[in-house]
């Protein structure tokens, strides 16, 4: 594993009533290579130093890595949660060191409801000094793709969901600490080919999702995407439509070198008791599309 330059991993939810030591202890058995630990909006009350710690110790005898920490908030906003993220942003950026990691990812957040340019004073605003915050820790930030649920108008939690934004974004901070974490889903959900954006983006990014989608492309035909019917679903990989070979191929030419973290709870088919089933299921198929294991060249 330590010649394998990218890792297939999953994301394990901390904060509040989890405990991700728990959690990795009983997964890890399965293979998985990396863990990205998610908080939502908030830290939740979490000691960071004690909770690097239990993790550490789960991982110790395995050569697992926590690939990243997460912090999935709106830090652009202004209401009181808001701040807690930026504050959460804070403490991770801090903090990665102790998890031996040097990456921390979320939403890039958004000025509610406004069209995105209009988000841009306030992104420079806040991540030019997170941004220089990480920069002096050795630590990268990189911006999940997910619209949740917005667009180029409206939106309340993410502008980093479109090229068109993500060129604005890096004009603001021409910083090379700041990048993507990104993953075909969400761009096919918006009827984007994901492999071009992939090959254009790839100096960009550093971390990626695990998550596919599938289209269903009859709906699109018959109903377009606004109409009653769901036209595309999140997918686990190994049961959506993205060619995960041709990916992670992509991955390699580019240079890329860090770790595909699967996100779990989406697929309307493997989830509740079959979570864990589908969980294990993309983990496999992603080592496969990877070319197995690492097999050195002979001497």
């Amino acid at each position: 594993m330590s010649q394998e330059k990218i890792r297939i991993g999953t994301i394990v939810n901390a904060g509040g009533k989890n405990n991700p030591a728990h959690y990795i202890r009983q997964i890890l058995p399965h293979g998985f290579e990396s863990f990205q630990i998610m908080f939502w909006q908030t830290l939740g009350g979490a000691n960071l130093e004690e909770l690097a710690q239990q993790v550490n110790e789960a991982l110790v005898g395995s050569d697992a890595v926590i690939s990243s920490l997460g912090i999935f908030g709106n830090p652009l906003g202004s209401r009181d949660i808001d701040q807690q993220t930026r504050e959460g942003w804070e403490k991770c950026i801090e903090a990665a060191h102790l998890f031996n990691c040097n990456m921390v990812v979320g939403f890039a957040g958004r000025v509610v409801d406004k069209p995105i340019p209009e988000s841009m004073g306030r992104y420079a605003e806040v991540f030019g000094a997170l941004g220089k915050r990480a920069a002096n820790k050795g630590v990268r930030i990189a911006f999940e793709n997910c619209d949740m649920g917005g667009d180029w108008q409206r939106g309340d939690w993410n502008i980093a969901h479109n090229p068109t934004a993500w060129e604005m974004m890096f004009n603001a901070i021409p910083s090379e600490n700041i990048g993507l974490e990104w993953e075909p889903c969400h761009q096919m959900v918006s009827l984007i080919d994901p492999m071009p954006q992939l090959r254009k983006w790839l100096p960009k990014i550093f971390h990626v999702h695990g998550k596919d989608a599938t289209v269903l492309w009859d709906v699109v035909r018959e109903y377009g995407v606004h109409g009653p019917k769901e036209f595309a679903f999140h997918r686990t990989p190994g049961f959506g439509d993205s060619n995960w070979t041709d990916i992670i191929s992509e991955l390699r030419r580019g240079g890329y070198e860090g770790s595909i973290d699967i996100e779990g709870w989406h697929d309307p088919v493997y989830r509740d008791e079959l979570e864990m089933t589908g969980q294990v299921h993309a983990l496999n198929y992603l080592k496969r599309c990877r070319g197995g294991s690492f097999v050195p060249n002979p001497q």
